[in-house]
């Protein structure tokens, strides 16, 4: 279903000391990795995904999502969506996930699809849904600071899987992180069942403005993905550049 509304914040629940999951008076059909545009009065409208069917993940990286996390019960928003394609279907699934970008896979795990979860985060306090994921999935952690799980990234923790053990592979989080998952899965021949969630700046949602196109094909993530295939994303941007608001490439440093 693809519509709009006003919709009243439920309940706010603090998934980490950053990370806040607004609940909805609305229950939303989608398809996990799907996402809704969100409009926040007097800031912004920004694409966030579908943590579950009546919620939203968010982290605070500037004046929108800030505004987000600091509202309360009964405060109201606006929604149009969801749009975009989402996750493969299928059982037996490998999830990576780096901090938020595990808001989208959250649904995957309630379905009980996901055999194996990687999550990755800075610090042990920034590891969200760890017992939701735990309760449901083999969840093994990587942290930046060792203070939970493996000391380092989350793509290290590929050195403990093989992923021929698995129908697909979905991945989402920071693009470094996704990029280094990226050449550990081209490594292990495993591109052709991963699949990818790109974040790109976005105007529309629904493929007219071009804001937030991908080199070298000009598909856009808002209509052709979020989530694109492994071979798509390995000749695309990710890893090299993202894009600011006017459609300048911006380079970022490489991490894990």
């Amino acid at each position: 279903m693809r519509d709009q509304a006003v919709v009243t914040v439920r309940e706010v629940v603090e998934e980490t000391p950053s990370v806040v999951t607004l609940h909805l008076d609305r229950v939303f059909r989608f398809d996990p990795g799907q996402f809704v545009m969100v409009w926040v009065p007097g800031v912004d409208e920004i694409p966030m995904a579908l943590s579950s069917a009546d919620s939203i993940s968010v982290q605070r990286v500037g004046d929108a999502t800030a505004a987000l996390a600091d509202m309360r019960p009964a405060a109201r928003i606006g929604l149009r969506g969801p749009f975009g394609r989402g996750f493969p279907p299928g059982d037996d699934l490998l999830a990576i996930a780096g901090g938020i970008g595990a808001a989208p896979l959250l649904p995957l795990a309630a379905t009980g699809r996901v055999k194996t979860f990687l999550l990755g985060a800075r610090t042990a306090a920034e590891l969200p849904f760890r017992e939701r994921l735990a309760a449901g999935t083999d969840l093994r952690l990587a942290t930046d600071d060792g203070t939970a799980g493996l000391p380092g990234y989350v793509a290290d923790l590929l050195d403990e899987v093989d992923p021929g053990d698995y129908t697909a592979i979905c991945v989402c989080g920071p693009e470094p992180m996704m990029a280094a998952v990226l050449e550990r899965l081209a490594r292990a021949g495993a591109l052709g069942r991963a699949f990818f969630s790109l974040h790109r700046y976005m105007k529309c949602g629904v493929g007219v403005c071009g804001s937030c196109a991908i080199d070298p094909d000009g598909l856009c993530v808002c209509r052709d993905g979020p989530v694109f295939p492994g071979p798509i994303v390995a000749r695309s941007e990710l890893g090299r550049h993202t894009r600011d608001a006017c459609g300048v490439r911006v380079p970022f440093e490489r991490t894990g």
